[in-house]
């Protein structure tokens, strides 16, 4: 058993010793980018999925504009009717 640990570890068949060591290295870094990237995809579908459904940011234009006296609530609903098709 120590025989085989200690042939292993010199590494008396030269593996990696032909200059393709970089190669695996690259490949993990573009394993691990890919895999962060699918993580970030996945916390901005989540993010934006808690985001008010069913409300535009246009719709929440109009609500302000209502809460700041802007426009009327006739005006409001004339408006969010037409936004909503």
């Amino acid at each position: 058993m120590v025989a085989v640990v200690l042939a292993q570890m010199s590494d008396r068949d030269n593996h990696m010793g032909d200059g393709w060591w970089w190669l695996m290295g690259v490949g993990w870094l573009l394993f691990l980018a890919f895999i962060g990237f699918l993580a970030y995809l996945l916390v901005r579908h989540v993010t934006e999925a808690r985001a008010q459904p069913g409300r535009s940011s246009a719709e929440d234009l109009l609500a302000e504009r209502l809460a700041r006296g802007e426009i009327d609530e006739e005006e409001y609903r004339r408006r969010r009717d037409a936004l909503r098709g």
